[in-house]
């Protein structure tokens, strides 16, 4: 039996078309505007842009720099997107962030798509506009990590599968699988997150005979491998010398990343020279504190959860109202929509709650279609049973959940716009009154109808108010504040402490899980600032960073700088951003510090290294792809990353090294230091000796550099 999947499930009425085509202008808009502001935004991803556009064999790759020493430390299919743009249009922000700003309104018009399927057009609007507005999605639909396009693949997949369900077509199930194993090549096992979601969905909602199914998702499976391990092949295949090194892995293997460093090293915390959590200790929990409750918590509310419990209750409303039961085309279709959305947000929010290793808070931008599809789906059935008492009474108490918690998320942000929380509070409560007039019927509903007339629409527009207008407001806060390095963070400070700014998006605050400072951000009070950050009253600074003045323990925190100086340090940016400093430029690594990427380098230092770039492979080395990524990206030249993202991959080895200097393929050397890190390779720390021990140390725009042509 074949379900027929151009049957819409209701009229389409004359104003759709243009409400959708609003919806996207406007998400277009809130997405594209100001987005030069955040520059080159992760500058670590900025860097291996612009060499796959300067190396066919670094865009294969995903090299960190055209030289091919080490790619990034993911899988190269987000960087493809933006390579393409930059070869197209040139080196800009504009050309790196444009394709991930259409991601989102892609993803915006999938979800639309998704809801209105089987559900009414206002439901499918409320729902595409709930994503766009959630403050984590403003926030990375405008930035160059991989999370744009994993979202947008993830809500592909879901869409296809659900096709599947409805036509019973094979072709559907297998482009999914496609969608599946592109995301795998993304972001690697985060791309398999639903993949137990969309089984379950197909074996259990589609109406074809039981080994169909089964063989349906056997092609499905098979799209995933060869879609995904295409590239993994290939990559095995070639030798170790005649490629770069697998960045983010010890023993220069993709597998060896795929399941360590960014697979079950991010559930179990036992993640081998990557950066650690607060006070430098490895395992579960390093990351601050897992549990149900983790996402609720300071550091991640602001960022997604807005609507998470009200999702979560109109989750359940509607499975209740469709029923388990039914087995119509039309009822089973729309029980597959919600089964698909809710199983992906419990599953995904789940793992989310309870991974012990590196957890940032943009990485819940995944959860925010699933949340905003419940959102939609749930209020276009509650309104359609709008007639009974019992369901008007379940809208009401949607409505309460809604403001009792945005109010206590405003609340955390009280020195910001104070008035939108009582706008909220006050619209909130007048909806779930409204919500509660009947509408038709006899007795008090008859004497009532005027009233209930403006009562719907009073309830209409108060239960959209109500829903959006704080995660709106946080979103604008976003696009209009300047977002770089490599931990952002949506919205404007809040109260509470947490990792790269507490409470779901403080810019400059909070520190691992409220402990201390994270890398460019200030530490809570009492904290220990991080690598150039500052530490509050009664607190320490960090590496690079100050202490305030009048804290017990207060004092000056010292970092080596880029010019071998031990300077003082700032932190700036969002969510402990990039890492600055005087006298040497503080914080780890260099001018672009551990985690930060500042491209700011004196045209002195500038010159210097275009000197004879023509005649080098790398007109520099340096410790830390940030760092490197500052230079590369200031001259247009390769920048050899020494030991990877984190400073802890044998990458090059000190063997290795000196057979580049040798070789004349390095120009300088730019002097660094190597942050801390979960065990890893000590090949950074060797180089680092090595040539200060060998070469004469310079200084060049007030960083200490070696030339390491001379003697």
């Amino acid at each position: 039996m074949r379900i027929s999947s151009r049957t819409p499930a209701v009229q389409r009425a004359r104003w759709e078309r243009p409400a959708f085509f609003g919806l996207l202008v406007a998400t277009a808009v809130l997405y594209l505007v100001n987005l030069g502001v955040n520059g080159y935004a992760n500058a670590f991803y900025s860097a291996a842009v612009q060499a796959g556009s300067q190396s066919w064999e670094a865009f294969f790759y995903g090299s960190s720099d055209a030289g091919n020493s080490i790619t990034v430390d993911k899988p190269p299919a987000f960087l493809w997107v933006m390579e393409l743009s930059v070869r197209l249009f040139g080196l800009n922000s504009w050309a790196i962030l444009v394709p991930e700003a259409l991601m989102g309104v892609g993803t915006v018009a999938l979800l639309y798509v998704i809801v209105r399927r089987r559900f009414s057009a206002g439901a499918a609007l409320v729902a595409g506009a709930a994503l766009a507005t959630t403050p984590v999605a403003a926030l990375m639909f405008r930035f160059n990590n991989p999370d744009a396009l994993l979202t947008l693949l993830m809500v592909l997949s879901l869409w296809l599968v659900l096709r599947g369900v409805e036509s019973g077509r094979l072709r559907w199930v297998v482009l999914a699988g496609v969608a599946v194993g592109i995301a795998f090549l993304t972001k690697q096992l985060q791309g398999f997150l639903i993949l137990p979601v969309l089984v379950g969905v197909y074996l259990y909602c589609s109406s074809l005979p039981f080994v169909k199914r089964v063989v349906h998702l056997l092609w499905a499976a098979l799209a995933v491998v060869v879609a995904g391990g295409w590239w993994v092949a290939v990559v095995g295949l070639v030798p170790s010398s005649s490629r770069p090194y697998i960045g983010g892995s010890q023993t220069n293997s993709f597998l060896e990343l795929t399941f360590g460093y960014n697979g079950l090293g991010r559930v179990t915390g036992d993640e081998t020279g990557s950066v650690t959590g607060g006070g430098g200790t490895a395992g579960a929990g390093s990351w601050g504190a897992t549990g149900l409750l983790r996402l609720f918590g300071s550091e991640f509310a602001g960022q997604i959860t807005w609507l998470l419990p009200t999702a979560l209750v109109l989750l359940v409303a509607a499975l209740v109202a469709i029923g388990f039961r039914q087995r119509t085309p039309s009822a089973r279709s729309r029980l597959a929509t919600v089964i698909a959305l809710g199983g992906s947000l419990l599953v995904t929010g789940l793992v989310f709650s309870f991974m012990g290793g590196i957890f940032h808070p943009y990485y819940t931008v995944a959860l925010a279609p699933y949340i905003a599809g419940l959102v939609g789906i749930g209020a276009g059935v509650l309104w359609e049973r709008r007639a009974s008492w019992w369901w008007r009474g379940t809208a009401a108490f949607a409505v309460v959940v809604t403001v009792v918690w945005q109010w206590h998320l405003l609340t955390a942000a009280s020195g910001w716009q104070p008035w939108i929380r009582w706008v909220v509070l006050v619209v909130g409560v007048v909806t779930a009154g409204a919500v509660l007039v009947p509408v038709h019927g006899g007795g008090l509903a008859r004497w009532s109808r005027p009233v209930g007339s403006v009562a719907v629409v009073g309830a209409v527009v108060g239960a959209v108010v109500t829903a959006l207008l704080g995660p709106a407001a946080y979103s604008i806060d976003t696009v209009t504040t300047a977002h770089t390095g490599a931990l952002p963070s949506a919205g404007p400070t809040v109260a509470g402490g947490g990792f790269g700014g507490g409470g779901g998006g403080a810019r400059g605050g909070g520190g691992f899980g409220g402990a201390g400072g994270g890398p460019g951000g200030a530490a809570g009070v009492g904290g220990t600032g991080g690598p150039g950050g500052a530490g509050a009253a009664g607190g320490t600074g960090g590496p690079g960073g100050t202490g305030a003045a009048g804290g017990t323990g207060g004092g000056t925190g010292t970092g080596t700088g880029a010019g071998g100086g031990t300077g003082t340090g700032t932190g700036t940016g969002t969510g402990g951003g990039t890492g600055t400093g005087r006298a040497g430029g503080g914080g780890f690594g260099g001018a672009g510090g551990l985690l930060g990427g500042s491209t700011e380098v004196s045209s002195t230092l500038r010159k210097a290294l275009l000197e004879d770039a023509d005649d080098y492979t790398w007109v520099a080395a340096t410790i830390g792809s940030n760092s490197a990524a500052t230079y590369q990206l200031a001259t247009g030249t390769s920048v050899m990353p020494i030991g990877g993202f984190n400073g802890s991959d044998p990458s090059p080895t000190l063997e290795e090294f000196q057979a580049d200097v040798a070789a004349g393929k390095i120009h300088y050397f730019i002097a660094g230091s190597v942050g801390q890190s979960n065990g890893g390779s000590d090949a950074a720390s060797e180089i680092s000796a090595w040539v200060e021990s060998t070469f004469t140390s310079s200084m060049i725009g007030g960083v200490t550099v070696y030339d390491l042509t001379a003697g």
